[in-house]
Order: structure tokens, then sequence, then C-alpha cells
């Protein structure tokens, strides 16, 4: 609203002062504050188109008209040898200035994009095409820890961002009088610390923050839709809140469930039988990558190794589950794995 009677002020104002001046000759004033306002108007179109630019072709443009005046100014230095009218040479001298101002500006904005910002240095830390590889941690997904390994294998590309608000939500966690919390709010810290001193990765600590919101989750995602990054979390919630907002989410928990080696029914395994399932005698183990695996009639061999066939696997929302089976000596039952391969 400022803006919109700012720019009013300056129509009235260069109206009135072509009202009283009237300059050019004319006669009228009112033609001659028309004139005026018709003037402030086409400033007033310039000044909008020039906000909607980029900073890229901002730069771009003011860089090629700039070279413009001077390869002007340098063939104006030439027309003045040249045995000319002073006439034809004053307006030769004038197209040629807006001739090259105009196509340097053109030229200048449209290869604007083509900027190198690591070539500019800084002035483009704040364009949002440089961010849009950038990766939001969420506090969950920092104390995990599975983040550092990640990125350290070289698949998380970018920059990792983490806000000084999720900072300052670890910092709670570790300063907990809860044992447990404190505990995992300093793993949270060491696996920062982990990242930063790796040379290899971009960790960046960002001020940005929304003091209107007060849920960290609701912060993260504004963040990520203003530097048009993605999320990196293992919140199952935060991933479906994302979701509703359109803003893009890398889950480890998904990505450890796709890396986990696919098995098949039928197929024979090794499994340590640790506790007793939910139903009647069931035995329930545990594979390396952290799969549960349900064995029937194995309640009696909890802490022994058991070989077993798999007869289904279930995926889950919470993971992968397999069910197996053995015969009453620990051995696999031969009919049913043969059945089960057919």
């Amino acid at each position: 609203m400022d803006l919109v009677l700012l720019r009013l002020l300056f129509v009235v104002i260069l109206a009135g002062v072509c009202y009283f001046l009237r300059p050019f000759g004319v006669e009228n004033g009112w033609e001659s504050a028309a004139g005026g306002a018709l003037a402030a108007g086409a400033v007033i179109v310039f000044e909008l188109r020039v906000r909607a630019l980029s900073l890229k072709r901002l730069i771009g443009a003011v860089a090629g008209s700039l070279l413009g005046i001077v390869g002007a100014a340098l063939f104006c230095l030439v027309l003045r040898t040249a045995p000319l009218k002073s006439a034809n040479a004053a307006a030769l001298q004038i197209f040629v200035l807006l001739l090259m101002t105009y196509v340097g500006l053109l030229v200048g904005a449209s290869k604007g994009d083509l900027l190198s910002p690591a070539a500019l240095g800084t002035i483009f830390a704040g364009d949002r095409p440089a961010r849009r590889s950038a990766k939001v941690l969420d506090t969950s997904v920092i104390i995990d820890g599975r983040i550092a390994d990640i990125a350290e294998a070289g698949f998380i590309d970018g920059m990792i961002v983490v806000p000084e608000f999720v900072l300052r939500e670890l910092q709670v966690v570790a300063d907990s009088t809860d044992g447990s919390k404190r505990q995992r709010g300093r793993r949270g810290l060491d696996m920062l610390q982990r990242m930063q001193s790796n040379a290899s990765l971009q960790v960046q600590i960002v001020p940005d923050d929304f003091p209107s919101i007060h849920e960290v989750d609701l912060k993260l995602l504004e963040l990520a839709k203003k530097w048009e990054a993605k999320v990196v979390t293992n919140d199952f919630n935060l991933n479906k809140v994302a979701h509703l907002h359109h803003v893009e989410v890398l889950n480890i928990n998904d990505l450890a469930n796709a890396l986990k080696p696919v098995v098949l029914p039928g197929e024979r395994m090794s499994v340590l039988i640790l506790k007793e399932g939910k139903e009647y005698n069931q035995g329930v183990g545990y594979l390396d990558d952290g799969t549960m695996v349900v064995v029937d009639h194995a309640r009696r061999m909890i802490g022994r190794s058991v070989d077993i066939a798999v007869t289904s696997v279930l995926q889950t929302a919470s993971g992968k589950m397999i069910f197996g089976k053995m015969d009453e000596n620990g051995k696999i039952v031969a009919s049913e794995t043969a059945e089960s391969a057919r």
C-alpha cells in the first residue's frame, strides 16, 4: 500500500512540475501535465519490470548497457572526425548511443542466467537456484546418525542445511535431566560435528527462523519452501505433513527398507531365535539389517540358531517381516520348501 501511494505521489508531482514549467515549448499547461503524468507512468512500468527480474538478469542487463554506452562513446569519437554536418552528426551519435545501449541491455539480460555464482563471489549466496539442491535436516534424522554414513558415502549431494532452531532443540535434548534423552541429544551433536569435520561435505548452519510459527516441524517445512530444498527425516508424521505442504522428503527409513535384501518364499536361511512370538509356539529373531523373522514351532529354540525355510514375506508400514518354518528337530522341512519353490 505504501508503494502505491508513493507511485501516485510521484505521478502527481511530475505532472504538477510540468504544468507550471511547461517544458519543450508546450503552451497549454494541462497538456504539459498530461505529458508529465505519462512520463511518470512509463517510469513506474519500467520500475515494475526491473523488480520482476532475477538478480542474475539484472546484473547482466546493467553490465550489457554499460558496455553498450562505452562502445557508443568510442564510436562517437570516430564520428567527430567524419565530414558530416553538425545536425546529422548529433542525430547519428544519439542513434548509436540508443542502439548500443538497447542491444546491450537486452543481450545482457538474456545472458544473465549464464553468469557463474562461483565467479561472482558470495553475491549470489541468497539466490534460489543455488539452493535447490540443498537438504534440510530435522532433529530426528540427526539423532539417528545414519545420515552421516549416507552423506560420507556420497549419496547426499548439494549443501546440507541445519537451521539454528534445530540446533536449539538438540541442545535442549542434550541438557535434559532424563539420561536417555540426554544421551540422544549428545549423539546428535556428535553426528553434526562429525559431518562438519568432513572436508568433502558442505554443512551450513543457517539463522533463518520463523517467529510466528512455534512448531519446529512447520518451521522446517517453511525453510524448505524458502530454499526450494528437500527435507531429510525419518519421522513418519513429518513425512506425511510435508507431502500435504508439497515439500519433497527424503526418508531414511524408506532408503533402509529399499536396501534390504529381497527374500523369496522357499529360500533357506539361518536365524538366531531371541524371544517368543505373539502367537502360540512362535519364536522371533532378527537379520543383520533389523528385519524381524517369525518362526513357527521355535519357542523352545530361544537362544539358539536354527535353519528355516521362508514361507512368506509381509511388507508393513514399519518395515518387512519374514515368516518361516522348521521341523521338530530344528531342520528345514524339505517337502514344504520344495512346494514353496514350485
